[in-house]
């Protein structure tokens, strides 16, 4: 297997497990084979049905000791109620959120947080997604240390130095559901837009080196992919994706260090939204009064995602 030169560790080198299908197409994914008792509460595209699987029965489920700060989660999959779960454990082994007014909803998006978040304002996140959205949510947790390291931090995921526990387990989740055949769809706020662009680049990456993909491969392979980022902090992004990115002009995050605000500016020249990308501009409130919220100010201005991609916004 050819490897990575990354100063980082490779994705991928510890073994990985096919994970459930995450799409807002509802199109059926047939899970593995388990054993009758153990299927008795699924569905069939992997996911589970109206009731919660019992934590108690999953392998993966990871449970910190008391008092551990935030930074234990880490890379960890986000499941409802805050459940958190190893990186690589089956998507379908992980309890989504569900929209509160269709609890019996299929398809799935996968959301990595922003700075300044801890577990339990993700799991705020993610059942504000799952409303808004329709879909039911899990979540990639972006842990916090406080503002100077998260910010340290942000500033290595742009220099793409380092390692991100969060970019690794987004990274190996991508490209195992691409591997089987999987639709993906992924949400990205702030820096967790960041570590989307990050991730998406080493699959790309992953997939023209060990898999041996051509430029034109890689690209009609991640073309299964749908991503969503709300104020991101990238400024470029991987072509094959089908990409829809939201910008307030009137907040400095992804205007200063994103994609820049509506408007040409000699900065534009560093800047790619990928191919076929729909970016949706809007101006409201102010950096002192909310410019950057995800859920009082982007979530209101979110359609769905065909009619986003359709440009109907």
């Amino acid at each position: 297997m050819s490897t990575i030169e990354r100063g980082r560790p490779v994705v991928g080198t510890t073994p990985r497990t096919p994970v459930g299908r995450t799409s807002e197409v509802n199109t059926v994914a047939t899970p593995a084979v388990q054993p009758s008792a153990a299927r008795a509460n699924a569905v069939v595209d992997g996911f589970e049905s109206g009731r919660a699987k019992s934590t108690a029965t999953v392998a993966g489920v990871f449970t910190a000791p008391a008092g551990s700060k935030d930074k234990v989660y880490d890379g960890k999959l986000v499941g409802a109620g805050g459940q958190t779960f190893e990186p690589g454990t089956p998507l379908s082994d992980v309890p989504a959120f569900t929209p509160k007014n269709n609890p019996n909803a299929t398809a799935t998006v996968i959301y990595t947080n922003g700075m300044r978040t801890d577990l339990a304002k993700q799991t705020a996140e993610l059942q504000a997604l799952a409303d808004t959205t329709g879909m039911r949510t899990i979540g990639i947790h972006n842990s916090t240390q406080g503002t100077v390291a998260d910010l340290f931090q942000a500033v290595k995921d742009k220099l793409d130095k380092g390692t991100n526990p969060a970019v690794d387990t987004l990274a190996d989740t991508v490209y195992n559901e691409l591997k089987a055949g999987r639709d993906v769809h992924l949400i990205g706020y702030s820096q967790g837009g960041l570590i989307t662009s990050r991730a998406l680049s080493d699959v790309a990456r992953r997939l023209r080196i060990e898999d041996g993909m051509t430029k034109e491969q890689v690209e009609q392979t991640m073309s299964k992919l749908n991503v969503e980022t709300f104020a991101a902090a990238a400024c470029t992004y991987p072509d094959g994706p089908n990409y829809v990115h939201y910008i307030n002009n009137r907040d400095a995050v992804p205007t200063l260090f994103g994609l820049g605000g509506k408007g040409w500016s000699p900065a534009d020249l560093l800047r790619d939204a990928g191919k076929g990308a729909k970016v949706h501009y809007f101006s409201e409130d102010t950096v002192f009064s909310g410019a950057h919220s995800l859920v009082d100010t982007y979530l209101s201005h979110r359609v769905p995602f065909e009619q986003a991609r359709a440009g109907q916004f």
